[in-house]
C-alpha cells in the first residue's frame, strides 16, 4: 500500500509539474484555431488532434489541468476557513450559539449538493469573461462547501474546551478568541489538513459537473469540465479513443487524491 501511495504522489506531481509548464509543453495557445483541420484526429502536429473548431485538443487539456488543479486547492482554502471560523466559534462558545450554527450547517448539508450549486450559479450572470468564471466558480465552490468541516471541526473544539491544557490557560488569564487561537486550533492542525485535502477532489469533480452543464468556467478558457462537454458527441471508443483523455485524466487524479486521503494516512 506504501508503493501505491508514492505512485499516487508521484503521479499527481507529475500532473501538476506538467499543467504549470503548460506555456512549455503546448504546441499551440488554448485559444489558437487551426481552422483548415478542424475535429482531426492525433498527428504530429496535434498530439490530441483538434476539437470542433480546430483547437489543438493536447494545449487544451494542458491549460484546462492548471484551471482546475490550481483553483480547487484556492476553494478547498476556502472553505476550510468558512469552517474553522464557524465550526471553531460554535464549538467554542457552546450554548445557543452552537445551536445556531450547527443548525444553519445542518440546513446546508440537508440540501443535495450539486443542485443546490447548480440553484446559486445559475441565478448569476452566464455571459461573463473566462477569468470572471473562474472567479466565479471556485468562489462558489467554496462558499458553499464549507458545512461538513464545520461540523467535524465543532465536534473537535468541543472536545478540546474543557481539556486540562485549555483549564489551565483560562485560570491564568487567557480568554477569548486569543485562548481559542493559541491554544485550541493549534491541536486541531490535522484534522484542519484532513478537510482541506479531502476538499479537494470533491470540489475538481464539481467544477466538473458544472463545465459538463455549461455552468463553469467560460469558453474559450479551458478546464476540465468544459473538456467532459466534448463528450456529448463522442461516438465510438475504438475511432475517438483520444477524446477521452481528459475523462482519464480526471479519473486518474481524483483516485490518487483518494489513495493519498486513506484513513490510515490522513490520521497518522
Amino acid at each position: 500500500m506504501r508503493r501505491v501511495r508514492q505512485f499516487a504522489w508521484l503521479l499527481l506531481a507529475l500532473v501538476v509539474l506538467a499543467s504549470l509548464g503548460a506555456g512549455l509543453w503546448a504546441p499551440a495557445d488554448y485559444a489558437m484555431q487551426f481552422r483548415e483541420t478542424p475535429n482531426s484526429p492525433p498527428s504530429h502536429q496535434h498530439l490530441l488532434g483538434t476539437d470542433e473548431l480546430g483547437r489543438d485538443r493536447f494545449s487544451r487539456v494542458l491549460y484546462g489541468t492548471r484551471v482546475s488543479l490550481l483553483m480547487a486547492p484556492a476553494a478547498a482554502l476556502l472553505s476550510t476557513l468558512l469552517a474553522t471560523l464557524v465550526g471553531g466559534i460554535a464549538g467554542y462558545l457552546g450554548g445557543w450559539w452552537e445551536r445556531a450554527a450547527m443548525g444553519a450547517t445542518d440546513l446546508f448539508l440537508s440540501m443535495p449538493w450539486l443542485f443546490l450549486l447548480l440553484a446559486v450559479r445559475a441565478m448569476l450572470p452566464l455571459n461573463i469573461a473566462p477569468i470572471t468564471s473562474v472567479a466565479v466558480t471556485f468562489l462558489l465552490l467554496g462558499l458553499l462547501g464549507w458545512a461538513a468541516s464545520a461540523r467535524v471541526l465543532c465536534a473537535g473544539v468541543r472536545g478540546l474546551r474543557d481539556s486540562d491544557f485549555v483549564l489551565q490557560a483560562r485560570a491564568s488569564g487567557l480568554r477569548g478568541p486569543r485562548l481559542l487561537a493559541i491554544h485550541v486550533l493549534p491541536n486541531l492542525k490535522p484534522v484542519l489538513l484532513a478537510q482541506f485535502w479531502i476538499s479537494i477532489p470533491v470540489f475538481i469533480i464539481s467544477e466538473a459537473n458544472l463545465g459538463i452543464l455549461g455552468l463553469g468556467v467560460s469558453e474559450p478558457l479551458p478546464s476540465w469540465g468544459s473538456l467532459l462537454r466534448e463528450l456529448e458527441s463522442f461516438t465510438s471508443f475504438g475511432f475517438e479513443a483520444w477524446k477521452l483523455a481528459p475523462l482519464v485524466l480526471l479519473v486518474l487524479v481524483v483516485s490518487s487524491f483518494q489513495i493519498i486521503l486513506s484513513r490510515d494516512e490522513v490520521y497518522a
